[in-house]
């Protein structure tokens, strides 16, 4: 008899692992679906220049360092005079325009469905200047362990402390003598994404890196990360982190993106083995969304099934049409409930 809903729920394995990569998509998504409270949009790189108010910076520079691409542009200032006035103006006026982003009160959004559908287990890391992976961790870590995190070109919620070398909440201290969490380095040249410069990220990327060559990780989803080609260097360490796609031939790569299968895949062929991938176009189709705390449970039934019931395991997916946070909250309880006696279970027969 196939296995249940309440099967999927019930069933808690330790070990395995999940690594969620998020671009810019992810948080456009998010503010598609849950408006940022005071009206800002999350820019792409091609309109970024126009959103985040910069226009008037470029219109003063020489032809020959404009570009459309704000990437470019950085990169054309940055070659051209790394301490320019216009330098530091554009990198004050885009941590401004981050730092006062919010996640709406109480609303159910994408990125807490997304911190709660892993588990410690599980790491999600961010390309993302956005403080809304933070936000959402610190209102729903009380209500299920949560993954870990990683944040690979810094963020306006994150601060580093080089005295005590952690990092925690921009502006506070890690304890009363410790070292002030200062903000993190957001913007880089294209050409010149030198990760080992900056003791934060390389942290950062050492974290995502460990990860990703573990073998106990068995899912990847990449949502809303194009692989830019202006980002040679981070799909180049992740690369060679992940391995060959003939050694990772047990493993199962996601996609989340808007564009065509055949062009989201193009991008990360490289990380996938042969027919193991999965891809759609909305987070709600993904294996975060369809079995929620489960997702190594549910690739391990799938692909390593010990009977023929559990090949044919029935899903658990979150409902998205949940508006509020409670609602959220108590959809997830009872999976909650059940890794907690799965723990209990493991502590009474460790004794």
């Amino acid at each position: 008899m196939a296995k249940t809903k309440e099967d999927r729920i019930k069933t808690v394995y330790g070990g395995g692992g999940h690594v969620v990569i998020l671009g810019a998509g992810a948080s456009i998504a998010s503010t598609f679906r849950n408006p940022e409270p005071n009206g800002k949009r999350l820019p792409s790189m091609d309109n970024f220049i126009e959103l985040v108010g910069l226009t008037d910076i470029v219109e003063s520079l020489p032809e020959k360092l404009r570009a459309k691409n704000f990437e470019q542009l950085y990169s054309n200032l940055h070659n051209d005079n790394p301490e320019s006035d216009e330098i530091l103006e554009i990198e004050s006026r885009v941590y401004e325009y981050f730092k006062d982003m919010k996640l709406p009160k109480d609303e159910a959004t994408i990125y807490d469905y997304l911190v709660l559908s892993l588990r410690p287990r599980d790491l999600i890391a961010t390309f993302n200047w956005d403080p809304f992976l933070f936000q959402a961790f610190n209102r729903n870590h009380h209500i299920a362990d949560m993954p870990y995190l990683a944040f690979l070109h810094g963020s306006v919620a994150i601060g580093y402390s080089k005295e005590d070398k952690r990092c925690g909440p921009v502006g506070m201290q890690m304890r009363r003598d410790g070292g002030l969490f200062e903000p993190t380095k957001l913007l880089y040249p294209v050409s010149q994404k030198n990760y080992n410069d900056d003791e934060f990220i390389k942290t950062e990327w050492d974290r995502v890196k460990g990860w990703l060559h573990e073998d106990t990780t068995k899912r990847v989803t990449v949502f809303g990360y194009g692989a830019p080609d202006t980002d040679v260097e981070a799909v180049s360490l992740m690369n060679t982190a992940w391995g060959t796609a003939d050694k990772r031939n047990m493993e199962q790569f996601e996609i989340i993106d808007i564009r065509p299968e055949e062009e989201g895949i193009k991008r990360w062929n490289n990380f996938i083995h042969s027919h193991h991938y999965d891809y759609t176009n909305n987070y709600f189709g993904s294996s975060l969304a369809t079995n929620p705390r489960r997702t190594f449970e549910s690739y391990h039934q799938h692909n390593l099934p010990l009977t023929i019931d559990e090949a044919f395991s029935e899903s658990n997916p979150v409902p998205a049409d949940l508006k509020t946070l409670q609602e959220l909250w108590d959809w997830h309880k009872p999976l909650v409930d059940a890794e907690n006696e799965w723990k209990e279970t493991i502590k009474k027969d460790s004794k």
